[in-house]
């Protein structure tokens, strides 16, 4: 019997050993990724990396995690400086703009067109907002990663309790406006509100989709002029303040309070990332939450989030040429399905929507097709890297002071225009 147990043991061995062939170290190309993918998301990407890292023995994935975007931007700067860049790296479309100008990223394009396993009916499976936002200047320099959209959840018990179908969620400004002074309640009479109908949080994000619904636009065609600063921008800027001020079924949050207090059951709706759900999942939540499409305006349009992936310059070709099979790999269909199951991104291309995991969802949670059918209306900010700085004074000197009363709507817009206008004068000099 002792002998039985011990072949049956070593042949067990011998199978394990099967799936993943012995490989020379001399013969496994290293690719060196940045990323920043913290908790739920982390762990998933390590679990996609490990997939791919089993799979493909001839290459070998080192994930490195810098913690968060500012410091990935700080360690990328660094590195191109140095000539010390690694193979692959997340990057947003104003800092793949400045790598272009410095010849250190090569274009996908030139990588796609060696690949023969890589055609036209691939590239057109990919959502179009995708393709187009890694194209700069004509060419498709990089490829898309990590995409979200903006996600309307809410409390469906709230809804219930108030006579409100909670399959029926708020579709407009008007009515989110209507739902939002519904649910807001001062249980106990001391005129502080116990129940918030919405939170506002500071967010150029939410700022960009308002304007683009009010029927504006962040900059011209050729991402030169500021058209931010328009009648469509005030009227984006009086809607966040409208909440706040005149329907007072809002209130200013800061951080992720918002989100806590919309877990807690202390507020109705609440507007965020579909990434927030990874996170919201972690905790305890006693209500069925309602996920659907941001409400929309005169248009469905709305900005697309998130970082795309760069492969860099390298010395050795077959560095690059690895990268970017794990660039490729990770955007098939079902590993973007994969991604998008496990952190509710979004899958990059149509077909992932047949992969099991997320027919399933769908079909489990009909209401959530209204977020992905977002894609379709989709567009980008703009690929210039003074965007980068322009998002932040918009936060700090334009939405924040014009819903505190500090300023006007107007005078912060075009105090903002005027910035970012001098900013790329002076970038073309």
């Amino acid at each position: 019997m002792h002998k039985i147990a011990w072949l049956a043991l070593v042949l067990l061995l011998v199978l394990a050993g099967c799936g993943k062939p012995d490989v020379a170290a001399s013969d496994v190309t290293e690719v060196v990724f940045w990323q920043a993918m913290g908790g739920p998301l982390g762990d998933a990407l390590a679990e996609l990396v490990e997939d791919f890292n089993n799979t493909h023995p001839h290459i070998r994935v080192n994930s490195i995690n810098m913690g968060n975007y500012t410091a990935l931007s700080q360690k990328l700067m660094a590195s191109i400086q140095t000539g010390n860049q690694p193979a692959v790296a997340q990057s947003f479309e104003a800092w793949t703009s400045n790598m272009m100008k410095g010849n250190v990223i090569v274009p996908v394009e030139e990588l796609i067109a060696q690949d023969s396993t890589f055609g036209a009916a691939d590239l057109d499976d990919f959502f179009p907002v995708f393709i187009k936002s890694n194209t700069i200047d004509g060419k498709l320099v990089s490829f898309p990663f990590n995409k979200s959209v903006r996600v309307q959840y809410y409390n469906k018990d709230m809804f219930f309790q108030n006579d409100l179908d909670p399959n029926k969620p708020p579709k407009t400004w008007d009515e989110f406006r209507k739902v939002c002074r519904t649910l807001t309640k001062d249980f106990d009479g001391d005129g502080i509100p116990d129940q918030y109908g919405t939170v506002l949080r500071i967010s150029a994000w939410q700022f960009e989709n308002l304007l683009l619904q009010a029927g504006g636009e962040i900059m011209d065609s050729t991402n030169t002029k500021p058209l931010f600063n328009s009648a469509a921008g005030i009227e984006a800027l009086n809607f966040m303040t409208a909440q706040l001020n005149e329907d007072k079924s809002s209130y200013l949050s800061t951080g992720y309070d918002g989100q806590k207090d919309f877990s807690a059951s202390k507020v109705a709706l609440y507007e965020d990332s579909s990434v927030s759900l990874a996170y919201m999942l972690l905790n305890d939540i006693d209500f069925p939450i309602g996920i659907s499409a941001i409400p929309t305006y005169k248009t469905k349009r709305s900005i697309i989030s998130g970082t795309n992936v760069v492969v860099f310059r390298k010395d050795d070709e077959a560095v690059q040429r690895a990268a970017w099979e794990f660039v490729k790999w990770f955007t098939e269909p079902a590993q973007t399905a994969k991604w998008s199951e496990l952190t509710y991104y979004m899958p990059v291309r149509r077909s992932a929507f047949e992969q099991p995991a997320l027919k399933e969802r769908l079909e489990n949670n009909p209401e959530i097709k209204s977020v992905y059918d977002q894609l379709e209306f989709a567009t980008y900010e703009p690929q210039i890297s003074e965007w980068y700085e322009t998002r932040k004074y918009l936060e700090e000197q334009v939405i924040e002071k014009v819903i505190r009363g500090v300023v006007s709507p107007e005078k912060a817009l075009n105090n903002a225009a005027v910035k970012i206008a001098k900013m790329i004068e002076k970038s073309d000099k």
